[in-house]
């Protein structure tokens, strides 16, 4: 390891255990070996091959223009369709009857379309849309729950070239109105409301007070019914879904757009509080969305029932749900509802009822699961599973673990994905049939992919050190830019490094060579000269018998400069863990210790404080910047991004003033 810590960030965790897959997996995996010699040997032809996964009117005879980066342009002079890729040639090739979606809702009830059906369903909007006057180019808001009707919106948007922007159901009217107004949307698809945990929960009163308060754009909104309670209505505005699909056509040719006609914009969370409109095009993004879907998950179209458990308001609800499953002619479950409603076992009794063979989820639910007990998945049958993944942070070795032995019944490979909403698809994870897997680590960038761990001054670290993750080639699914604001493009993605994309996230190399992720480089601490990630100490925290979850904070110290604290949940049955430690206020010190012990006495937290609950947005991140707020005893921020602000006040009286 350097000594210089201004080099990057410190690597100071070491995971051994190694993974090989079955000879069996092995001789029939999707992904060869051949995969990396092919994009080693020539990237720009490696991706032109990739591109004959999809359909294409006008075959493109450019792959990249890289003349004015950061600006690329892929495929560009070819033609094609997303909606045309993702259901239409899958009918036409006579895949019709083969079941696209397995919609589960919250309450048990469950609905089965065949790719025949959704193409009649989204023949049917694109109509009514067209009807409601949008044409190819305007951009159409979703605001709508994890129901079937939010893919048919989807497609059926792509169909006619409109490029879509989804809001997450649970955001508020004020980021409601912010989306809407920055892509200027001519229509909103909304529901009356939606299911969760039971309750019945009102949707279309958000998009009713956004546009009441803004919006002007907006000239009309398609209203899907789903609680059947009781909504406000502009007359029109307003139009009901179900009626107006009663007299709409089935047949509807789909718009053919250049490759890189924007397919969707999707907000992501801004460092100056206004979102940043990430905009993805048609041509790359399938492209990439459609491979990485097919050999990361080692997907078998005819036999597998693949299921992601992303709600589509999110990136990997677009990529692993919609476009690329779909793209593959994939059979696949979707899911109204919360995995604890009615009970704590529902995920796996999905698993079972379907025989769910790939299962993709987030780290969050995995430690939530973790905590709930292995004693409530053990009572549905999961041996139809065959693959596991992870996304959306880092997955600590004791997760994967777990994943591997309790969900995976210790046989099925784990592919732990790094992508970001930036950049379209997945880009470090193992092959499944190729990787021997390591706990906790994504491992390699994927075969066309070109990913590197740098130092302050932007060289590549040696194997064993610490630094920041760059993507220093351009690939096809990359962002295009930032709605309405090229110059903050280039400033928060490419000023950092000269000419290489900057993730933003901090990562290490093992002495293999393999990449770790260590969090967002703002979770770093500066903790007396030395850079600590707070992901390794979070893990080292939860890798002790008692730990359910963790999240670690650098506050502010006279002495060291930051301090690690540790918010940390204890397991069920916290009282047998208390009375073992000899009292509640043992706890925290043998927590201490075993991060000492399981890596140096230099990441030892200066205080560990036993929580109930822990700061999560909607998409299930913990949002640590609360939790600062809290160890240096100051007010806590806003709260509004939540998924349940009272958490904060749980928080701070069960610690009373110990913080």
């Amino acid at each position: 390891m350097t000594d210089d810590a201004a080099t990057g960030i410190e690597n100071l965790s070491q995971e051994t255990r190694t993974f090989s897959p079955s000879s069996e997996f092995v001789q029939n995996a999707v992904g060869r070996p051949s995969l990396y010699e092919e994009a080693e040997r020539d990237r720009l032809a490696f991706w032109r091959a990739r591109a004959s996964l999809l359909s294409w009117k006008t075959p493109f005879t450019e792959t990249l223009d890289w003349t004015d980066p950061p600006f690329a342009k892929w495929f560009a002079d070819g033609t094609l369709n997303a909606a045309y890729n993702c259901v239409d040639r899958h009918v036409e090739s006579g895949h019709g009857e083969q079941v696209a979606l397995y919609a589960e809702y919250e309450d048990g009830s469950d609905a089965t379309f065949t790719y025949a059906e959704v193409k009649d369903e989204i023949s049917k909007m694109a109509n009514v849309l067209t009807d409601l006057g949008v044409k190819t180019g305007d951009r159409v808001a979703i605001y709508l729950p994890m129901i079937p009707e939010a893919t048919f919106a989807m497609l059926a948007c792509a169909r006619i070239g409109a490029p879509h922007s989804l809001v997450f159901g649970g955001f508020s009217a004020d980021a409601l109105r912010s989306r809407i107004e920055d892509a200027e949307a001519r229509v909103v698809i909304t529901a009356d409301g939606q299911n969760r945990r039971g309750k019945q929960l009102p949707l279309k009163p958000a998009v009713d007070e956004a546009l009441a308060g803004g919006g002007d754009s907006v000239e009309k909104v398609l209203v899907v019914r789903r609680t059947g309670g009781d909504v406000e209505w502009t007359e029109g505005r307003d139009v009901w879904w179900h009626e107006a699909r009663e007299s709409a056509s089935a047949q509807h040719e789909p718009v053919w757009v250049e490759a890189e006609h924007p397919l969707f914009i999707l907000y992501t969370s801004g460092t100056t509080g206004k979102p940043k409109g990430i905009i993805h095009t048609t041509g790359g993004y399938l492209t990439q969305a459609a491979y990485t879907h097919r050999a990361v998950f080692d997907l078998k179209p005819s036999s597998d029932v693949y299921w992601c458990t992303a709600d589509v308001g999110w990136v990997t609800g677009h990529t692993y749900v919609v476009y690329g499953p779909m793209a593959n002619r994939t059979t696949q479950v979707i899911y109204e509802g919360t995995p604890d409603s009615p009970h704590q076992g529902r995920w796996w009794e999905i698993i079972e009822k379907y025989k769910v063979t790939q299962f993709y989820s987030s780290p969050t639910a995995i430690r939530t699961a973790m905590k709930w007990g292995e004693e409530i998945p053990a009572k549905f049958d999961l041996s139809s599973l065959r693959l596991l993944g992870s996304v959306g942070e880092a997955i600590n070795p004791e997760a994967w673990m777990w994943y591997r032995r309790v969900i995976g019944g210790d046989s099925c490979p784990i592919v732990d994905t790094w992508w970001q909403t930036e950049t379209g698809g997945i880009m470090i994870s193992p092959l499944p049939g190729i990787t021997s897997t390591k706990p906790g680590s994504a491992q390699v960038a994927l075969p066309g992919i070109s990913a590197d761990v740098v130092d302050e001054s932007g060289k590549s670290v040696a194997n064993g050190d610490g630094g920041y993750l760059v993507l220093n080639e351009p690939w096809p699914g990359m962002l295009r830019g930032i709605w309405g604001d090229p110059e903050r493009f280039k400033e928060t993605y490419w000023s950092r490094f000269e000419g290489t994309y900057f993730a933003g996230d901090g990562a290490k190399r093992d002495e293999d060579g393999d990449i770790w992720l260590l969090g967002r480089v703002d979770d770093v601490m500066n903790v007396s000269g030395h850079r600590l990630s707070t992901m390794e100490i979070e893990s080292a925290l939860v890798s002790h018998e008692w730990v359910a979850e963790a999240a670690v904070v650098g506050a502010n110290d006279e002495t060291t400069g930051q301090a690690p604290v540790a918010f940390v949940i204890l397991r069920s049955g916290n009282d047998e863990v208390i009375s073992a430690a000899g009292g509640e206020d043992k706890v925290p010190e043998m927590l201490r210790a075993h991060v000492g012990k399981e890596i140096g006495p230099i990441a030892k937290p200066k205080k560990v404080l036993l929580v109930s609950e822990l700061p999560k947005t909607r998409s299930g991140k913990i949002m640590r910047r609360l939790l600062r707020d809290v160890a240096e005893n100051r007010q806590v921020g806003d709260t509004q991004t939540l998924a349940d602000a009272s958490v904060m006040d749980l928080i701070q009286k069960g610690l009373g003033g110990k913080a």
